[in-house]
Parts: structure tokens; C-alpha cells; sequence
């Protein structure tokens, strides 16, 4: 839904209805993932989606009956029911989709939400969402917004809420990644959630994340709710929870989906070369926040890598080591080293193999004879065996590529398969679901 907050947030300030369809769940070989979101505006444009094209047509008429009735409806297409076999769904999965309206009277919170996850607000629908800010600063490190999304798991078809903005069904509660520090300064138990209704809430209880319909309508749910959408920010992944009425954990009745915003990626390209302007472009096509990084002024220039968010001039190692310092890079990151260049090469990876959190994806650009004298630079000027074992070098997986562009995609589907432990093996080769 990230990308679609900007013109969701200009409807909803222009008074407009509209709907929004989001997958909260998905089974087997489902085309995208929960999240996927798909909208239709106040003069039945579409933006976004949800399947890939396989139920397009259904969703855009459910969005179409909320947008003018005002009531959330929970719809469910298998390649098993009738209705779905009619729309196309045929990929053998399962997605369940929450359809809600979007306007003032329907979710009053929404500009509060959206200006939350795009990091200060876009008041003209431009910028950049989970941008860097003047100063350097990451923009908010995440929300979760937590979402009823039905009490009925085993039906198919399609629940309608009773209740025009009353029922339970598509409610909201906004959860920034700073209510950790909410749950924790409160006094003992005034938010744990227990397997007890919590009662009324009282005076000296805290306030909900700022909305202002900040509930899910229960004050037991409310806490359940918020610190499993902490620990989901932490995880960095979205979930579907089920509470009891009180927010009870051992209960069943409340499904919650538990949508993780977390800043982009980013995607630090050292080396300002014609390759690192191919990969800015196939980074920005991926949702990575891309910096090229080069010491030499001249050819680090924001002419040369328009793609870029950021284009800075400095010692790369230097730089890296600054962002590392500040706690801006992160396991959901990547670095790529392109300048093939013993004197950036080996300190830059020394410090990208040493100090980079696990996970960090760290590639190298050059021949095998290249990466065979860099690695025994890297061995003398003391990086250890286990941390050289990160570094993957040559960069990118054996696509036979030769130009820029095609490098570039070699690179990220080498960062695609590292993020998600896929094989790399043409699926025409392998069996099982192939959406991940």
C-alpha cells in the first residue's frame, strides 16, 4: 500500500470516497502477498493491485459497492470456489482480500496514518516515502496499522459488516515503532494484555497512537493489539493475529492483520561509474533507497545518477563507516562495491565485512583474478576467514550478462535470492509454490 499513499491521501484531503482492497492473507501459491493493495478512486480510476491481474475485475466492483454503501467487506477466492473460477483465479492458491472506504467520514485517521509511514507528509503528493531527511536523519523507523479483518476463518466467499463505520470489521489502530517506549514507561500491567477483560478504560490509562478513532473497540483488544504490533515492527513482518473479544491471546472471534510499514531498504553503491548508474535504476525498481558514493567529485554527480536518491562525494569507507556509527544501515540493506579499485576496495570492505549487521547483503565487483588478489588483501589487512565467507565476489548471479543494464539485473537477483534463501534454479525446474 506504501507506494499508493500519496494519491490515496490526496482523495481523502479533496473530501473524495474511494475504496481500498488489501490481501491479509494468502495460501498455497498465492500471486502477491498480503499487503498488496489495490484502490479506486472518486471517478473509478484504479491504482495498485492485488493479484497480479487474476481477480482485478471482481475487486474492482467489490471497491466500487463500498465506496458508495460505506461498508467494509471481507471477500475470499480460491481456485476451488465458483465466483473465483469465474474472475481467473486459477494459479491454485487462496487470497483473502479486506475491501474498506476510504474517506473523511469513513477512517478520520487516515492523513495521520499515511503522513506517519511517508515520514512527515507529502503535502503536494510528492516525496519520497521512509526518505532520509536534510540533516541525514532516517525518516520514522516504522508503523504498524492493525486492521480487523473478520472473526470467521473458515468460511469462503465473501462477510459483510453489519454496521455502515460501526462494526468491528476493517477498524484501525496505528501503531508507531515508539510505543515500545509507551508499553515500557507505563506503569506495571496498565497495558499488558492478559486472558481477563481489562474493564473500561480510565483516566490515568495512556492515549492509543495518535487517530482520532484510535481503537479497535475494546480497551483489552487495544493492548493486545499494540504489543504484538511492536514486536511485529521489530521482526520487520506482517502478520494476521487472532484474540478473543478482550484481546485474550488463548481466544478466538477477532482476527487482526498487523500491516508492517518499515522504512525502504537502502541500497549503498560505492563507485561512480556507468554499472552503478544500471544498478540505481534496477534499485529503485526493486523499493530500495539507493546512494551512490564516490570520492572523486567529479564523477559523483546527481547528472550522472538521476535514479539516485542520494549522491555523495567522500572516501567510501569514511562514509559507510558514518552511516554504520549512526545506526542507518541495517540487515535489510544492501552493499555494492563497483569500484574494483585496491585503495576504496579493501578499507570499504574491510568495514562493510567487519561492522555491517548479519544479513547485510555485501557484493564486489570484478574478475576472478580481481577478487583473488582483493581477497588476500582483505586476509592481510586482517578480516577474519568467517567475515570474508560474507562477501560475494564476483558480483551477481551467472546470467551471462556483458552490458550495464544487464549487469544490474544479475545484481539484484542475486540480492532477491540472498534476501529470500531461494535456490536460483529456473522454476520449470523446481516444484512447489513459486511466489516465495
Amino acid at each position: 500500500m506504501r507506494d499508493l499513499l500519496p494519491e490515496l491521501l490526496g482523495w481523502w484531503r479533496a473530501g473524495d470516497r474511494a475504496a481500498v482492497a488489501t490481501v491479509v492473507r494468502t495460501f498455497r501459491s498465492a500471486p502477491r502477498e498480503p499487503g498488496a493493495a489495490l484502490a479506486v478512486g472518486p471517478g473509478g480510476e484504479v491504482i495498485g493491485s492485488v493479484s497480479g491481474g487474476c481477480v482485478e475485475g471482481a475487486v474492482y466492483d467489490l471497491c466500487l459497492e463500498v465506496a458508495e454503501t460505506g461498508a467494509p467487506v471481507l471477500a475470499r477466492y480460491g481456485v476451488t470456489d465458483d465466483d473465483a473460477f469465474d474472475v481467473g483465479l486459477t494459479c491454485g492458491g487462496t487470497i483473502e482480500i479486506l475491501v474498506v472506504p476510504l474517506s473523511r467520514e469513513a477512517w478520520p485517521g487516515f492523513e495521520s496514518f499515511a503522513t506517519q509511514v511517508l515520514g512527515g507528509g507529502v503535502p503536494d503528493g510528492g516525496g519520497v516515502p521512509g526518505a532520509l531527511s536534510s540533516d541525514g536523519e532516517r525518516a520514522p523507523s516504522g508503523v504498524c496499522l492493525a486492521t480487523v479483518v473478520g472473526a470467521d476463518g473458515g468460511s469462503t466467499g465473501r462477510t459483510v459488516d453489519a454496521g455502515r463505520f460501526g462494526g468491528p470489521l476493517g477498524r484501525h489502530l496505528v501503531v508507531p515503532a515508539d510505543a515500545a517506549g509507551v508499553l515500557a514507561a507505563d506503569r506495571p500491567g496498565a497495558l499488558a494484555p492478559s486472558d481477563e477483560p481489562t474493564g473500561r478504560t480510565t483516566s490515568d490509562e495512556p492515549t492509543r497512537p495518535a487517530d482520532p478513532a484510535p481503537t479497535l473497540g475494546d480497551p483489552g483488544l487495544d493492548a493486545a493489539v499494540t504489543a504484538d504490533a511492536v514486536g511485529q515492527l521489530t521482526a520487520g513482518v506482517s502478520a494476521v493475529r487472532e484474540y478473543g473479544p478482550h484481546g485474550e491471546r488463548t481466544g478466538t472471534g477477532t482476527r487482526v492483520f498487523l500491516q508492517v510499514f518499515a522504512p525502504p531498504p537502502r541500497l549503498l553503491v560505492f563507485g561512480a561509474i556507468d554499472f552503478a548508474a544500471a544498478l540505481a535504476r534496477a534499485g529503485r525498481l526493486l523499493g530500495y533507497r539507493v546512494t551512490v558514493c564516490d570520492a572523486r567529485p567529479v564523477f559523483a554527480t546527481s547528472a550522472r545518477f538521476p535514479e539516485a536518491d542520494e549522491v555523495v562525494t567522500e572516501w567510501p569507507h569514511r562514509y559507510l563507516a558514518a552511516e554504520i556509527d549512526a545506526g542507518r544501515v541495517s540487515a535489510r540493506d544492501a552493499v555494492c562495491v563497483l569500484t574494483h579499485d585496491p585503495k576504496f576496495d579493501v578499507p570499504l570492505l574491510h568495514t562493510a565485512l567487519t561492522a555491517l549487521p548479519s544479513g547485510t547483503y555485501v557484493g564486489a565487483m570484478g574478475s576472478r583474478r580481481a577478487h583473488t588478489e582483493r581477497e588476500a588483501r582483505l586476509i592481510e589487512d586482517g578480516v577474519p576467514p568467517a567475515a570474508l565467507a560474507r562477501l560475494r565476489s564476483p558480483i551477481g548471479l551467472d546470467l551471462g550478462a556483458r552490458t550495464p543494464d544487464e549487469t544490474a539485473v544479475s545484481i539484484a537477483a542475486e540480492m532477491i535470492a540472498a534476501r529470500s534463501g531461494a535456490s536460483t534454479r529456473p522454476l520449470s525446474e523446481t516444484n512447489g509454490p513459486i511466489h516465495g
